[in-house]
């Protein structure tokens, strides 16, 4: 089969943006905003890793105000590609364009309207495209359905590849939650295959995964078993920076207009050219602009050893890293941060917003960093000048060195060029997989629950936290803000805005207004309104871009008048006991509680 690439039209993103929001809203769906990079009351991921993720409540069942059709761009975060940023498409933080149908159409439409916006709107020729479907499992069934239709549509059978669960299925987004087959879409980019065997699975990069149509069909629970949903849901995933790379004939994401700005003042502050060093520019670019998105999200991240804030402190370290072996002068990061809020803000405003946030933490995390490169440049030093007879810096002391004071191999490879020594490089991959394989099994243990875990306690955890929000509204004034909460069938975790710890009164005063509700045994009110009645009747939410056209608002008596997706207690008097176990500091103005109930 010959490909093409002249065919392709040149595209601007905002160009993109319009017409694909413009085509599924045609086609009744709704828009909706982007939600927050850090998910709300979910303990089973540390980011919002898709657009369907905090859409979970919806896809299990809850009414979406909106209705069933909906349509939007997603800011995610995915760490599992981490160690693949530098090669042509992948990326830590991406856009996502998504559609979702709310038990309304499924395969055939979703896959039809997939296929008339690549041949009809973006004019993508169809030769250059191949999909792949599920091949079926003890889980589910080949997916036939979905093979015939893209022959009705069209496609041959040698553009129709059949791959296991690995390849084709998707979800949950967290341990549990729905999940199902999928068919995904694939643009030849038009290289060389190589080999004779080259075809859509393969990594080489002849072939750019743009689209991934999820079918819903099933809901994984905390024991993995996979049981079939009432409701049939569709998920689409559409990667915006490689759709965009494929309509300007990029030979990478990185060489679009969503990077070319950061790219250039990359140069402008190392001296050097991209073409020179694409590896090191590519992760800088990608990691410099997924910090500067977590940073610049309203839930207040701040670089840490911990969670959110350990993932933050990698990707600024890594790309901090790379800046200072390409001598950047000092405070570059915060130059390049400028570049990407200058760039992403008129979609997405909270960068301006947190703008000087965004730089402090930057210029703090470069001066501790700074510190910790020094000591282990003397450590490193120390190695080398202890090894005597021997020419090989250990496996263990080169990990140590990366793991503790964060210097990369090439960092150490570099020094021992110097001494005229070398390093155990094999030893040292052994000591990584080590490392990774145990962080991906304490975070399985860590994480669990989910959105999708709407069991009896985590449902009236849920709404003892809007219960608590009213709470230090009442006892510390109305300016409390929510930064962020985190729920599992345990306990409930409670971010909030303010700038001082909070005294044993306060607490204990918070305490008892929560089981002053409760023992009042008042109705948990739902209704749907309009963003502008929730804002006149003085709704708790985050107003913006956020919601949409439509809100879910829960109400309990008077205390408690929220924007929220559910699920709740009916009943106040269902929650029991309410208890605060402990309260600290997050970051600069943002406090943490954690509470129970018993």
């Amino acid at each position: 089969m010959t490909t093409t690439k002249k065919e392709v039209i040149n595209m601007k993103a905002s160009e993109l943006r319009k017409l694909y929001l413009d085509f599924y809203k045609e086609k009744d769906h709704k828009e909706i905003g982007s939600g927050s990079l850090i998910p709300d009351n979910d303990p089973s991921v540390l980011f919002t890793t898709a657009g369907m993720h905090p859409l979970v409540p919806y896809l299990l069942g809850e009414k979406h105000p909106l209705g069933k059709r909906l349509v939007n761009f997603q800011k995610c975060l995915r760490t599992g590609d981490i160690d693949e940023v530098g090669d042509t498409s992948h990326l830590t933080f991406f856009e996502m364009m998504g559609n979702w149908s709310l038990g309304d159409y499924f395969k055939e439409k979703s896959i039809t309207m997939t296929n008339e916006f690549l041949l009809d709107v973006l004019k993508i020729p169809q030769d250059r495209i191949s999909v792949s479907v599920f091949s079926g499992d003890e889980t589910a069934p080949r997916d036939e359905e979905s093979a015939r239709v893209w022959k009705e549509l069209g496609y041959h059978d040698e553009q129709i590849f059949y791959y296991g669960k690995k390849e084709n299925w998707w979800g949950p987004a967290g341990q549990t939650g729905p999940c199902g087959p999928d068919t995904e879409i694939f643009v030849d980019i038009g290289q060389e295959k190589c080999s004779d065997d080259c075809q859509p699975s393969c990594n080489c990069g002849k072939y750019f995964e743009i689209w991934n149509n999820v079918f819903m069909e099933y809901n994984k629970d905390a024991d993995g078993n996979y049981e079939k949903m009432a409701i049939q849901n569709v998920d689409t995933g559409v990667g915006f920076e490689r759709v965009l790379a494929v309509m300007n004939n990029a030979a990478s994401v990185y060489e679009t207009e969503l990077f070319i700005p950061i790219i250039k003042k990359i140069e402008e502050l190392t001296g050097t050219k991209y073409e020179e060093k694409a590896y090191q520019y590519r992760i800088i670019a990608d990691h410099m602009r997924s910090a500067t998105f977590v940073l610049g999200d309203d839930k207040a991240v701040v670089p840490s050893n911990v969670d959110q804030g350990y993932v933050l402190r990698r990707l600024i370290r890594r790309a901090y890293r790379y800046l200072v072996q390409m001598n950047a002068p000092e405070n570059a990061m915060c130059q390049i941060a400028e570049v990407i809020i200058a760039k992403y803000s008129d979609n997405y405003p909270e960068l301006a917003r947190n703008h000087d946030f965004i730089l402090t933490q930057l210029e703090k995390e470069e001066k501790v960093f700074g510190r910790t490169l020094a000591k282990g440049l003397k450590i490193a030093r120390k190695i080398i000048d202890n090894l005597g007879d021997a020419k090989t810096i250990a496996a263990e002391d080169v990990f140590r060195l990366y793991e503790t004071y964060g210097f990369p191999l090439e960092f150490t490879e570099e020094l021992a060029e110097e001494k005229g020594v070398s390093v155990d490089i094999d030893g040292f991959h052994r000591l990584f997989a080590e490392h990774q394989e145990k962080s991906r099994q304490g975070a399985a243990q860590k994480f669990k629950g989910g959105l999708a875990d709407s069991s009896g306690d985590t449902t009236k955890l849920h709404t003892a936290t809007h219960l608590l929000n009213a709470a230090l509204r009442e006892v510390l004034g109305g300016d409390i803000y929510q930064r962020g909460s985190n729920i599992n069938p345990e306990r409930l975790r409670f971010d909030f805005s303010f700038d001082r710890k909070l005294t044993d009164e306060e607490l204990k005063a918070a305490e008892n207004f929560v089981n002053k509700v409760i023992a009042e045994k008042i109705d948990v009110v739902y209704e749907e309104m309009s963003v502008k009645e929730a804002e006149e009747k003085g709704v708790v939410g985050v107003f913006g871009d956020k919601y949409g056209e439509r809100v879910k608002v829960y109400t309990v008596g008077p205390y408690s008048k929220e924007i929220c997706g559910g699920p709740h207690a009916k009943n106040t008097g269902d929650l029991g006991t309410f208890k605060i176990m402990k309260e600290e500091s997050v970051a600069a103005g943002v406090r943490r509680i954690k509470a129970k109930l018993t």
